[in-house]
């Protein structure tokens, strides 16, 4: 199948807002590839009930479409999601979904992009069906959360007889009063499930295996993640994360008396380097002071029923929830020599703009604004290939009407 404008993988934030971009630069009929049956899904089936933006809503709008006024400013998950509907309805974004691609290779033969789906049904027969795609421009937006990330190589998983599972599976606490629940992974989302399981009564520790930056979510009124913006519109980053650091702890006091030990590196220096984010705390620290939450070094074996954990200390636990992050599946089908320009881990090299068409969307570890910058620059730069193709088409068809 010919398509016109780009081939996008994925139709999440940052696929969606490609799409709306392209649309909006005139450029000819894009198509989503959507593995799953929705957009977002992400947001629609692998979080928690009571999931919130963990920044304010101006820093998580799509390109062209403010939020609601009406919308709180960490808007729900729901109204997230209600968002990104409206979104692709008001631009009429129609993504294929239950297309999972397989491969995306460059053909040098034709200077193309090729890309091959399995497309399954959605009904009860799973009925399968191989398709090709075939376009000059390839926007990988399959985004950094693809694949849920579990250790299987932890020592006795597998002989763990209670309930285990990844943070994408749990939506709330109500099945765990009463319970003993370890939950692994110390990032603002488990934080936020060891928060919510407290809520249900039942009896949760995390296990906080590297140092993590624990800041407020709000300073004097003010979003955190605003004041180290302007922070860091004035300020070197050194100085901007000492005052952020010196804040947080006048608020929150020490974390590491709690086995919560703080990273050498500033918390924005940490997210621009690495990737990754620090905990906004929306009440789980208190938890942890009074003795709620119970803190853990980082995990070393499981029993059938226990844990043991680096200090040599074991616990008896009735469930495990990992929130251990996802992880990127590019490498998985991105194929050729192309595909050397993303790293092992499957994040770009090269920035939002590859070789030969190749385009990112989503993977600069910026979140949804980030993603949202690279929509606008991807349809910018491929809307002066575009109206340069045109403009050879329209003189090469005047050129043989004169010939006629």
């Amino acid at each position: 199948m010919w398509v016109d404008g780009a081939i996008i993988v994925g139709a999440g934030p940052s696929g969606l807002a490609t799409a709306a971009c392209l649309s909006a630069a005139g450029i000819g009929s894009s198509v989503i590839l959507e593995k799953n049956s929705c957009i977002g899904s992400l947001w629609q089936n692998r979080t928690y009930d009571r999931l919130r933006l963990h920044i304010p809503k101006q820093f998580c709008e799509l390109p062209m479409s403010p939020f609601p006024d009406s919308f709180p400013i960490y808007p729900t998950r729901t109204q997230f999601v209600d968002y990104l509907e409206n979104y692709a309805a008001h631009f009429q974004i129609r993504a294929r979904f239950h297309e999972c691609v397989q491969s995306a290779v460059f053909d040098p033969r034709l200077g193309l992009w090729r890309v091959r789906t399995i497309r399954e049904s959605g009904e009860g027969d799973r009925e399968r069906q191989a398709r090709e795609y075939v376009g000059r421009w390839l926007v990988v937006a399959s985004g950094e959360n693809a694949e849920p990330l579990l250790p299987w190589d932890l020592p006795g998983l597998a002989s763990f007889r209670g309930s285990v599972k990844h943070s994408s599976e749990f939506k709330n606490g109500c099945d765990y009063a009463g319970k003993s629940v370890l939950v692994v992974g110390s990032g603002n989302s488990g934080m936020e499930i060891a928060l919510d399981l407290v809520q249900h009564n039942a009896k949760p520790a995390i296990v906080v295996r590297s140092p993590v930056h624990i800041l407020p979510r709000e300073m004097l009124g003010f979003s955190t993640y605003s004041v180290a913006m302007k922070l860091l519109k004035h300020l070197p980053v050194w100085l901007a994360d000492r005052l952020l650091v010196s804040y947080a702890i006048a608020a929150l006091g020490s974390t590491a008396r709690h086995g919560i030990r703080r990273p050498d590196v500033g918390p924005m220096e940490m997210k621009a380097k690495t990737g990754r984010t620090p905990v906004l705390d929306v009440g789980t620290l208190s938890k942890i002071k009074a003795g709620k939450i119970k803190v853990r070094p980082s995990l070393e074996s499981l029993s059938s029923c226990s844990a043991r954990f680096s200090d040599g200390q074991q616990g008896d636990y009735d469930a495990i929830i990992f929130a251990t992050g996802y992880k990127s599946n590019v490498p998985q089908w991105l194929k050729g020599e192309v595909g050397n320009s993303f790293s092992a881990d499957g994040f770009p090299r090269c920035g939002w703009k590859g070789e030969r068409g190749l385009y990112v969307a989503g993977l600069s570890r910026k979140g949804i604004f980030g993603g949202s910058k690279d929509a606008q620059m991807i349809a910018e730069d491929i809307s002066k290939e575009y109206s340069l193709v045109r403009k050879l088409v329209s003189s090469n068809r005047a050129k043989q009407q004169q010939q006629q």
